[in-house]
C-alpha cells in the first residue's frame, strides 16, 4: 500500500481517542484515527465503563423489585434469562459504537483498523487484514488506554478465572463467585452477580474497601455489601490459585489463617495496566515510568516533540471523561490554541449501591497534606426526597477552606451520587464559596438540595437538620 500522509494521527479508538480525533477535524485539521478493534469506543464502551452500567441497571431492577414488599407491592420471584442479558447489553454497546463510527465518518476522520506500530517520530505501520499500511504523520496522539490486570500466580489459562471482560460477558451466574479486589470494579461487578444470584466472596488486602474514597462516604457501600455479598474480609490475600476440576481451587489468608476454598468462578480486580507494549516506542524518543505509563507533562506533551499522549497510558486516574479532557488539551497545545497548565478537577463515581462520587480535595487528603479545613455533612436521612426512595443511607459533604469559604472538594453517597457530582465539579472548578451554594435555590423535594443544605450546615443554619452555630468573626 502506497504511504498515506496526514496532519495528526491518533492511535487509539477510546473516549480519549475518538475525542481528540473528532475536535481536531473540527479544528480543521486533517486526521486519521487507527483502532485495533473493529468497533471504536475503547474499553470503556466496549468492555468497560457502558456494558457494566447496563448490568448494574438491570440488576437495580431486581433489587427495586424485592425491596418493595414492604411498600405493599409484590412480585414474584424474578427469572434470569443470561443470553437475553447479553444480548441487550451488547444492543447497547452496539449503538453506541455505530454511531461514534457514524460521526467519525461525517467529520472525515479517516479510520484504519489494525494494530499502530511506530516505525519514527513520524511514522507509524498500521498491522491490517490487507496488509501493512504506513502512515507519515506530522503529529501523534497515543490513546491506547490500559487493560486489567492479571499477576501470573492467578493467570492459569482457566476461562473460569475472569478479568473484568471476561465478567461483563455475563456467560453464567456461578453459585459460588470470589472478587479479588475491592476497588471499584470489584465492587460494581460484585454487586451485579450478588444480585443474580451468585454467593460473593470479596477478598481485599487493605483494611477498607473503595481506596480513594473518605471512610465515611465508603462506609454505606460497606454496609450493603456486608448484607448483598456471602462475606467481605479486608485485610485478606489470595495466595494461589488452582485448577481443581470445574473448580478453583484458592489458598486464601485471612486474620493470620490460611485456608482452601473451591469457587465456580473468580473475578480478579486488582487494578489496571497500561497498553504500551508492541507501540514501537523504542523508535521514538517516547519514554515509560517504571510502572509503564508514557511519560508526559502538563500539556500532555512526550519527550519527544512530535507525539502527544493522553488518558490511561498517560496514568493518573484511569478514568473515561479525564482521558476526554486530556485529548481536547493535547489537540489545542498541539494546534498552538492554548499553552496553559492548569489542572482540571476530575470526578470519580463509583456505581456501586449506594453510588460514591467525589471531586476536589477529600477531607482525607486534607488531613494527609496538613490543610486546614471545615467538613459540612447533610444526612440523607433528613432528606425528603431521599425518603420517598426509600434511601436514606446517603450523605452529602464539603470540604470547605474556612477563612475564604471556598468549596474545595466534594463528596456524596447515596442514590445518584454520580448524577449529582457534577455540581460539585462547577462549585470547584469555578471558585464558588459555601454562600454561592447555599443562596442558589435548588428545587424541593430533591436530592440536589442536599449540596445546599450542607452548605447551609457550614452556617449553622440548615433547615432540616440541626447543626453548630458557626461564629461570625
Amino acid at each position: 500500500m502506497e504511504p498515506i500522509k496526514t496532519e495528526i494521527v491518533v492511535v487509539g479508538g477510546g473516549p480519549g481517542g475518538y475525542t481528540a480525533a473528532f475536535y481536531a477535524a473540527d479544528l480543521g485539521k486533517k486526521v486519521i484515527l487507527v483502532e485495533r478493534d473493529k468497533r471504536l469506543g475503547g474499553v470503556c464502551l466496549n468492555r468497560g465503563c457502558i456494558p457494566s452500567k447496563a448490568l448494574l441497571n438491570a440488576a437495580s431492577t431486581i433489587t427495586s423489585a424485592r425491596e418493595s414488599a414492604h411498600r405493599g407491592i409484590t412480585f414474584g420471584t424474578p427469572s434470569i434469562d443470561p443470553a437475553q442479558l447479553r444480548s441487550w447489553k451488547e444492543a447497547v454497546v452496539q449503538k453506541l459504537s455505530g454511531g461514534i463510527s457514524m460521526l467519525a465518518q461525517k467529520r472525515g476522520v479517516q479510520v484504519v483498523q489494525g494494530r499502530g506500530y511506530f516505525e519514527g517520530s513520524q511514522t507509524l505501520r498500521v498491522e491490517t487484514e490487507w496488509g501493512q499500511q504506513f502512515i507519515n504523520y506530522d503529529q501523534a496522539i497515543i490513546a491506547t488506554g490500559s487493560k486489567a490486570a492479571m499477576p501470573k500466580a492467578f493467570d492459569l489459562g482457566n476461562p473460569r478465572i475472569m478479568t473484568s471482560t471476561e465478567a461483563l460477558e455475563i456467560e453464567d451466574v456461578p453459585e459460588n463467585l470470589l472478587v479479588v479486589g475491592g476497588g471499584y470494579i470489584g465492587m460494581e461487578l460484585g454487586t451485579v452477580y450478588a444480585t443474580l444470584g451468585s454467593k460473593v466472596v470479596l477478598v481485599e488486602a487493605l483494611d477498607s474497601i473503595l481506596l480513594g474514597a473518605d471512610p465515611d462516604l465508603a462506609r454505606p457501600v460497606l454496609a450493603y455489601a456486608k448484607k448483598a455479598f456471602k462475606e467481605v474480609r479486608v485485610k485478606a490475600k489470595v495466595l494461589k490459585m488452582a485448577t481443581s476440576g470445574k473448580q478453583i481451587k484458592v489458598e486464601v489468608e485471612v486474620e493470620g489463617q490460611k485456608k482452601e476454598e473451591f469457587y465456580d468462578r473468580v473475578l480478579v480486580a486488582v487494578g489496571r495496566v497500561p497498553n504500551a507494549d508492541d507501540l514501537g516506542l523504542e523508535n521514538t524518543k517516547v519514554t515509560r515510568d517504571e510502572k509503564g505509563f508514557i511519560r508526559v507533562n502538563e500539556l500532555q506533551q512526550t519527550e519527544d516533540d512530535s507525539i502527544y499522549a493522553i488518558g490511561d497510558i498517560a496514568g493518573g486516574v484511569l478514568l473515561a471523561h479525564k482521558a476526554s479532557r486530556e485529548a481536547r488539551k493535547a489537540v489545542e497545545v498541539m494546534l498552538g490554541e492554548s499553552e496553559s497548565a492548569e489542572r482540571f478537577v476530575i470526578p470519580a463515581v463509583v456505581f456501586t449501591d449506594p453510588e460514591v462520587a467525589w471531586c476536589g480535595l477529600t477531607e482525607a487528603e486534607a488531613r494527609e497534606k496538613g490543610l486546614e479545613v471545615e467538613v459540612a455533612k447533610f444526612p440523607w436521612g433528613a432528606s425528603g426526597r431521599a425518603l420517598t426512595y426509600d434511601r436514606t443511607d446517603g450523605l452529602t459533604k464539603l470540604v470547605i477552606d474556612p477563612k475564604t469559604e471556598r468549596v474545595l472538594g466534594v463528596g456524596i453517597v447515596g442514590h445518584g451520587a454520580g448524577e449529582l457530582i457534577a455540581e460539585g465539579v462547577l462549585a470547584v472548578e469555578m471558585g464558588a464559596t459555601a454562600k454561592d451554594l447555599a443562596l442558589s435555590i435548588h428545587p424541593h423535594p430533591t436530592l440536589s438540595e442536599t449540596l445546599m443544605e450542607a452548605a447551609e450546615v457550614f452556617y449553622g443554619h440548615a433547615t432540616h437538620t440541626l447543626s453548630r452555630k458557626k461564629v461570625e468573626a
